[in-house]
């Protein structure tokens, strides 16, 4: 029997955090509930899930509930939400609901987390490389895509946690083993309701007993020093001091869990440049903190291959113009870090910022642009900040909503602004819903547009 057995629990969201946490409360012996706006999404449930009640559009929790599970996208503001607060009912997400049922057991899986505003799948991926290099018992879940809560019920021992600053701000007492925050930057404003906000919920990633941060970037060195973990590592680019890992000579090397051991060469780490090797950085960091040794990590990273729609190269074309699917860079910072890897872009920008800042982006990267093709609902806003800070480069801003197949449009109207040389590159800069139902979806949409466009080379 578990603490939950018995409780009535009010799971918000039916998709696929809400129906994996619905699966492991009905296994706990809880009495559970599941709204959705979508009574199509809830329908779906009915043969998925016996034993619970669905029930579409509840603004407020049933008579007896002692609980709510929300979904990580749901706000506290959403109007159940805040009725469950009012009531004195306690509200967490599928991460707390894991880290809550595995310290009931007799022998609790390790945690090791990594948050950040960009890299975190790629870190999370090598990690988990690394831990089965090691010959470990784990598994990479949490915002990847397996819910935490189904890796804890198929009793993997290692967890690789992948967490959002939506997961970790409804995980009050989470606290990993290890757990490493890369960068910040803003991203998800709407949500949080200011920088201050998004920032503190990434730190909660820094409560548990190993604290890792990348010191080049300051907010998360100020971050990693105020951390009351009981160890506190950094990690940077540059050759590392006493206690951190960095770079030397094209190695990655380890000063803090070795005395000065160089790990695995810059050239065998994928994705190649500044962010995919922060993030093995990173990844290193997590493993060397669960004791992982250092041959574990240099097969786990030269092993590793990056997820699709990570700066992948489609083609080259005829004319030596290249072209380059970024689509995970769904924000300012993210899209920053593919720019630089060019010297002379095309660049394929818009979507949905959510309140975030492109001014800066603008201005350090105006001289990579040979031109810009913006696209979404808020592509006037980097139609602004390039008429503003690079007024020569030429800008194409399309309004496709009539458009048959929008993508082949946008790779058209790239190929004419580039040049022999040059790479046209999806870095969006924005999120993907209000033209595409997800990343990957606009990735594949642009991947498929460009071999259509250059005789499928």
């Amino acid at each position: 029997m578990t603490k939950l057995a018995g409780t009535k629990v009010l799971v918000a969201g039916a998709g696929v955090t809400g129906r994996s946490a619905a699966e492991a409360l009905l296994a706990a012996g809880a009495e559970v509930v599941v709204t959705d706006s979508s009574p199509e999404r809830l329908a779906a449930l009915e043969t998925l899930l016996e034993g619970v009640e669905l029930v579409p559009g509840l603004t407020e929790p049933p008579a007896g509930t002692s609980l709510v599970v929300t979904s990580p996208g749901w706000q506290p503001s959403s109007p159940l939400l805040a009725a469950a607060a009012g009531a004195g009912i306690e509200v967490i997400g599928e991460v707390e609901l894991a880290w809550r049922m595995g310290t009931e057991l007799a022998d609790p899986p390790v945690w090791l987390a990594v948050t950040g505003t960009n890299g975190k799948t790629t870190t999370v991926g090598m990690l988990e490389s690394i831990l089965q290099a090691a010959g470990a018992d784990a598994v990479a879940c949490g915002n990847v895509g397996l819910p935490v809560v189904d890796a804890l019920l198929a009793g993997r021992r290692v967890l690789a946690v992948e967490l959002s600053s939506f997961q970790l701000y409804w995980a009050p007492s989470v606290r990993p083993q290890a757990g490493a925050l890369l960068n910040l930057a803003e991203d998800h404003l709407d949500w949080h309701g200011g920088m201050d906000a998004y920032a503190a919920a990434k730190a909660r990633i820094l409560t548990g007993d190993v604290a890792i941060g990348w010191l080049d970037d300051e907010l998360v060195g100020d971050l990693l020093e105020a951390s009351t973990a009981r160890d506190r590592i950094g990690f940077t680019l540059d050759e590392p001091e006493d206690g951190q890992l960095g770079v030397r000579d094209g190695w990655l090397v380890d000063r803090a869990f070795a005395d000065d051991e160089a790990l695995v060469e810059v050239a065998k780490i994928r994705p190649a440049g500044p962010p995919g090797i922060a993030d093995a950085l990173a990844a290193t960091a997590l493993a060397r903190a669960y004791g992982v040794p250092s041959e574990a990590v240099r097969e786990g990273l030269e092993a590793f291959e990056p997820a699709a729609h990570r700066a992948v190269l489609v083609t080259v074309d005829a004319t030596n113009i290249r072209y380059v699917n970024d689509s995970k860079a769904t924000n300012p910072h993210a899209a920053v870090a593919s720019l630089r890897a060019f010297d002379s872009v095309v660049w394929i920008a818009g979507g949905l910022l959510k309140g975030a800042s492109v001014e800066e982006m603008v201005r350090t990267e105006a001289r990579r642009l040979r031109g810009a093709v913006l696209i979404g609902a808020d592509r006037q806003v980097i139609a602004d900040a390039l008429a503003k800070h690079a007024p020569d480069v030429p800008v194409r801003s399309l309004d496709l909503a009539d458009a048959d197949d929008p993508m082949l449009d946008v790779v058209r109207a790239a190929q004419q602004l580039a040049q022999s040389g040059d790479t046209v590159l999806l870095a969006p800069a924005a999120a993907s819903m209000d033209m595409f139902s997800d990343y990957a979806h606009r990735g594949q949409a642009f991947t498929d547009a460009v071999k259509r466009l250059t005789g499928g080379r």
